[in-house]
């Protein structure tokens, strides 16, 4: 089973996604799979907040920031990928340059989780619903972002929205 989990900011997404894998773990190993690469003191916060909510629940972290097909090495675990948003950002914006391919990379490395792992849970951002015109390279981002969140809402079994720390199903069922 795959599930993808989209929202904004701060919305719980992190919190379900761990739940939902203790719920499908059934003896499988949890990966919680760690893509943001911390640039400033408000990404080390959040790192630590998500160690905090992992405490315990038997979660084995990979950090992967880039190329996340490499943190594929038991086919049998339950992969929570966080986030889609965060490996992006590195990989479009390395050496100070934009990397125009990395759409193309993160595509096929998280459409190859999806397809191998026993089951994947894709976190991801909504960052679409301002009507702010942003420069050239934010655009690029934009687009690259949704691309890959259409192509894993098409892939996954379920796709959650989170919404004020509510889930609300637009494909697949509440019972998962």
């Amino acid at each position: 089973m795959d599930i993808l989990i989209s929202g904004g900011c701060k919305n719980g997404k992190t919190a379900h996604a761990l739940a939902l894998a203790e719920k499908l773990s059934a003896g499988k190993t949890k990966y919680y799979v760690a893509s943001m690469i911390p640039y400033d003191d408000e990404d080390n916060e959040r790192i630590q907040k998500h160690i905090a909510e992992r405490e315990g629940r038997g979660f084995v972290t990979l950090e992967v920031g880039r190329d996340i097909a490499a943190c594929l090495h038991d086919p049998n675990g339950i992969y929570v990928i966080d986030s889609v948003t965060a490996l992006l950002t590195n990989e479009m914006f390395r050496d100070g340059a934009v990397d125009t391919k990395a759409e193309e990379r993160c595509m096929s490395g998280l459409l190859a989780v999806a397809e191998k792992a026993a089951h994947a849970i894709f976190v991801t951002d909504d960052i679409f619903c301002d009507a702010e015109r942003y420069d050239k390279i934010t655009e690029a981002y934009r687009r690259s972002l949704a691309a890959l969140n259409r192509a894993l809402a098409e892939k996954c079994d379920t796709v959650i929205e989170m919404c004020t720390g509510e889930m609300i199903f637009h494909k697949g069922g509440s019972d998962k």
